[in-house]
């Protein structure tokens, strides 16, 4: 049985959920002017977007929370990124809302991330409110896309909101119907006292508790903990307890989002807001948390740990910055559930971290946030993902490192490095990630997409059309065919009209190889890789040829071969320095020429038995780039 009573009627927490560039951010700044949140001289374009590289690239990164009153409710809003990449970010807004704005470009239709959002959505269970942004474009289909949503959805045409968010028509009755059809947050009975004819009391029996579905390391007040009270209130000066951390901390300031920091007397259940907790370690605020009010309390159940899917090495360019990236990185974590990190060594580029994220336009990200909001001088090695190693060994921590070693499989490695992958004699199999695909084009283009996804070694699982001109196919692929460029390619074999989602389906055993570099028959590990068997031979020439290009002469030939285990699969061959020793001649006999070219060539036999190549930072990121 459930109870509501009077505070909780006038709040409704809510998201905006969309695919990238349907309006989402546009759609908040014409809430936020409707209902008087801010003056119209403090108003500006995506207003919610609060980082320089938001607003430059022109998408959503970080949720961002918002309260706003209308009719006399209160609105809390969390705007979400729409890239694939940051659906971690949506998932969290999610879990702190009962509802949700499902909002769809009357142009462009039903897009991959509509559908990705929308499944994430009713996962969580909230009530969707379905909206037609842009209809004053002069391509929009409201029609059209009408039968595409209530295909989708299985609603009435009438239940879809036409509006345009750039110049606010329709907007004041989306935020009605927010009020109308959004449920009040909703608490257990017994939880509260109720004195007759009064609002919501502290709860008797079970404290105070609140879920941190974000935080943030403010240089002058520690971390600052966004949250959504779940059950009590928090007031300033009381002390409470991080309960995952085991921490107890001060709360030095509460308040919502106007959408600056706005500080109040105290936070009541059902409420979105802010905790400043003062907490100078960034590993102790962490996401998923909960804090309560004692910690004898039952933690709030948080949200899955999130895995990465791409791995890169992130490097100081100058090696006395080490410690400046290590503490960037901290900061940056902090903000960023997602980003997960660990100290490597690199041959040719010195200490330095490999990185997990969850995609390119993840890792693109936090190495210009890292860049700009943290001044490192950075330099990042290729993406590749992880790889699930099985050994036949009984003591697998005297092949690879302990640290990789899965905690529930002891016979397994987790590698994401190379030069962790080890001897092929112990390895009993390799399984890699692969992804259930979704990809939305337009009909002609269906051939084209399953060309380019087979080429992936996608295997074709299914095709529906969302309407006479959309096709929706569905495919199951290896991850590390995607990673790199699948993106552009996608875009260019479809004039631009193809947009994919992805989410992890688990491992799958491959033949799976590590490819070695040699470079005057010795391996560089740097440069080695983790390929299938089938690619392994293109791959490999691939690097050779860069090397070639890159890597500077000496006095004798340079052989640079890709190596699987003892059989060369490709070759190029760096040519010598050619001295012209005959110079000084001015005549006489020709054995006086030879018995030089034949003293020459002696000692460039001797240098090459004695030398050594030494792979320059300039030749690796050569090979970094290809």
């Amino acid at each position: 049985m459930q109870l509501r009573c009077s505070g909780f009627m006038d709040i409704r927490n809510f998201c905006i959920i969309a695919h990238i560039d349907h309006g989402k951010s546009t759609l908040a700044d014409r809430m936020i002017e409707q209902t008087g949140t801010l003056q119209k001289r403090q108003m500006k374009e995506q207003l919610l977007d609060t980082m320089d590289l938001e607003r430059e690239r022109g998408i959503t990164i970080k949720l961002q929370p918002v309260r706003m009153q209308h009719k006399d409710i209160e609105l809390n809003l969390i705007d979400t990124p729409g890239h694939t990449d940051f659906r971690y970010e949506v998932s969290r807004s999610l879990a702190a809302c009962e509802g949700a704005i499902l909002l769809v470009d009357a142009s462009q239709g039903i897009q991959a991330q509509t559908l990705a959002v929308l499944y994430m959505a009713m996962e969580h269970d909230l009530t969707i409110i379905p909206v037609l942004n842009k209809i004053d474009l002069p391509a929009a289909d409201p029609e059209r896309v009408s039968v595409e949503v209530m295909k989708l959805l299985g609603c009435k045409k009438e239940d879809i909101l036409l509006i345009s968010a750039k110049d606010g028509s329709g907007v004041v009755e989306v935020l009605d119907e927010v009020i109308d059809k959004i449920p009040p947050p909703s608490l257990e009975l017994g939880t509260w006292n109720l004195d007759k004819g009064a609002k919501c009391q502290v709860p008797s029996a079970k404290g105070s508790r609140a879920l941190i579905f974000d935080a943030v390391m403010d240089p002058y007040r520690g971390a600052v903990a966004y949250v959504r009270v779940v059950s009590g209130l928090f007031e300033k000066g009381q002390k409470v307890h991080l309960l995952g951390t085991k921490m107890q901390v001060e709360v030095m300031d509460v308040g919502h989002f106007a959408p600056s920091y706005a500080s109040d007397k105290k936070i009541t259940e059902g409420e979105i807001g802010y905790i400043v907790t003062g907490a100078k370690d960034v590993t102790h605020v962490r996401t998923g948390d909960t804090i309560a009010s004692s910690q004898d309390l039952q933690p709030l159940p948080g949200y899955k740990e999130v895995q990465p899917m791409v791995f890169a090495g992130l490097y100081p360019s100058q090696t006395d910055d080490y410690q400046q990236l290590r503490e960037s990185l901290e900061k940056l974590a902090l903000n960023d559930a997602a980003l997960k990190f660990e100290p490597e060594r690199n041959a040719a580029l010195g200490n330095g971290f490999r990185s997990g994220f969850l995609g390119l336009l993840h890792m693109d990200i936090v190495q210009e946030r890292l860049e700009r909001e943290h001044d490192c001088d950075l330099i990042i090695t290729a993406p590749s993902v992880m790889y699930e190693v099985k050994l036949n060994s009984k003591s697998p921590a005297s092949i690879v490192r302990a640290s990789l070693i899965k905690a529930d499989e002891p016979d397994v490695a987790m590698i994401s490095n190379p030069a962790d992958f080890p001897d092929p004699t112990v390895i009993l199999e390799v399984r890699e990630p692969w992804v259930k695909l979704e990809i939305v084009c337009r009909k002609e283009d269906v051939g084209s997409v399953m060309e380019i996804t087979q080429k992936r070694r996608g295997v074709y699982s299914s095709l529906e059309y969302l309407d006479a001109e959309l096709a929706l196919l569905h495919f199951e692929v290896p991850l590390a065919g995607i990673v790199l460029d699948f993106f552009d390619q996608l875009k260019s074999s479809t004039a631009g009209y193809g947009s994919m989602s992805y989410e992890p389906i688990g491992y799958r055993a491959g033949d799976l190889v590590k490819m070695q570099i040699l470079l005057l028959g010795e391996p560089s590990e740097a440069l080695s890789t983790i390929v299938h068997k089938s690619e392994a031979q293109q791959a490999g020439s691939v690097i050779c040829k860069m090397l070639k290009k890159s890597i500077p002469k000496a006095q004798y030939q340079i052989p640079i071969q890709a190596a699987i285990g003892a059989k060369i699969i490709a070759r190029e061959t760096l040519s010598a320095f050619r001295k012209d020793v005959t110079e000084k001649l001015y005549g006489g006999d020709v054995s006086r020429k030879q018995k030089l070219l034949k003293k020459q060539k002696k000692g460039k036999k001797r240098m090459k038995a004695m030398g050594k190549v030494t792979l320059t930072q300039e030749a690796f990121l050569a090979v970094l780039k290809r």
